[in-house]
């Protein structure tokens, strides 16, 4: 039998199996308890739950999937983790210490399908989505890495713009959510956690209704049609007027603030009439509308690229302030490690390619 990670139950999924299978409600809260409080990597270690319950967790379910397989730590003291999956799969979780607190960037699928033209995680196709189990453990691990270091750590907010689109997991993205917002658990609060999504609108439109209270940010990267096409083939699927309409709706929806992220490429996207464009397709929606400006990590293989110059990205930021467009820079994390998404795991999978050739 094949088990399945325990991190996948929420605390009422959770709950209910205990209860199908003769136990009282109290058992889950002590699992619990265990699972993200205490932080155990094994059943064992639930040392006052009854000697049954704990039995029968460990025949249908594991608390450890992957292991490490790589870290690297930047001078900044960022950490990208790239983790090895049950299957052989390698995915990434990065650690980012901000101003604010902690901030884990997590994983949804094993590459993936979107294929934006300047991005690292493209570069490997989507092979499968990661389950909700696999994607808490990721949150887990960094967790479990902190309480090693210092125990008074502990990651207090969550990016979800890792490799793969998470509106394409849905159904997993929404249980993760839960299970890491849990204030039994881990209570990362809603307004500590960001979901990214390239644009897929009809999701955009679910997540709205499932009023999940957490952040919501959009890659956009471009102002019109004909450029974000260029850049981001989903654009020939869901043209930026689909996405907007799935903007309005989400903002009417919830009233809560979205983001939109737009990275800044040399002699692409950058030039002022890009920014004035921005600040014209934003419009009436300025009011609960923030536009992160995001320094381009360049990719190997990506070599039509460039970073965008400071004074170049300063003026973007300006004409879009002029504009009164609420606007910001993101900080840079990691730049003298493999800073951009996916760039370490399709690094290591080439290595063991040539490795593989080579013998």
């Amino acid at each position: 039998m094949n088990k399945s990670s325990i991190y996948g139950l929420t605390f009422d999924q959770l709950t209910s199996w205990l209860s199908e299978h003769g136990h009282k409600k109290f058992r889950a809260t002590q699992v619990w308890d265990y699972l993200y409080r205490k932080r155990i990597t094994g059943f064992a270690e639930m040392t006052d739950v009854n000697t049954d319950c704990v039995q029968l967790l460990a025949e249908h379910y594991v608390i450890q999937t992957m292991e490490e397989h790589v870290k690297q730590e930047s001078a900044d003291g960022t950490l990208k983790f790239l983790f090895r999956l049950a299957d052989g799969n390698l995915i990434e979780t990065v650690l980012m210490k901000q101003k604010y607190g902690l901030s884990v960037c997590v994983t949804t699928q094993v590459g993936c399908n979107i294929g934006c033209s300047f991005c690292a995680s493209g570069l490997l196709a989507k092979s499968r989505d990661l389950s909700s189990g696999e994607i808490v453990e990721q949150i887990m691990k960094v967790q479990q890495h902190l309480d090693t270091a210092n125990r008074e750590q502990r990651v207090s907010h969550v990016v979800v713009m890792g490799i793969g689109e998470p509106f394409d997991n849905f159904a997993n993205l929404l249980d993760f959510l839960a299970i890491i917002k849990d204030h039994k658990g881990l209570a990362i609060a809603g307004k500590g956690i960001t979901v990214s999504t390239s644009g897929l609108a009809g999701k955009i439109k679910e997540f709205a209704d499932a009023n999940t209270q957490v952040n919501l940010a959009i890659s956009l990267h471009a102002p019109n049609n004909e450029l974000r096409t260029q850049i981001m083939k989903i654009n020939r699927a869901i043209p930026i007027e689909k996405l907007m309409l799935a903007i309005d709706y989400y903002l009417e929806r919830t009233n809560r603030r979205i983001t939109l992220e737009y990275i800044l490429m040399k002699d692409v996207n950058d030039r002022r009439e890009h920014a004035l464009e921005l600040a014209e397709l934003i419009a009436d929606r300025r009011q609960l509308v923030n536009v992160n400006l995001i320094p381009y990590n360049p990719v190997d293989e990506h070599s039509q690229y460039q970073r965008s110059e400071r004074e170049t990205v300063r003026a973007f930021f300006d004409t879009l302030k002029k504009q009164g467009v609420s606007v910001s820079t993101r900080l840079e994390h990691g730049v003298d490690i493999d800073a951009a998404c996916g760039q370490l795991r399709s690094k290591q999978i080439k290595k063991a390619q040539d490795t593989v050739a080579a013998g």
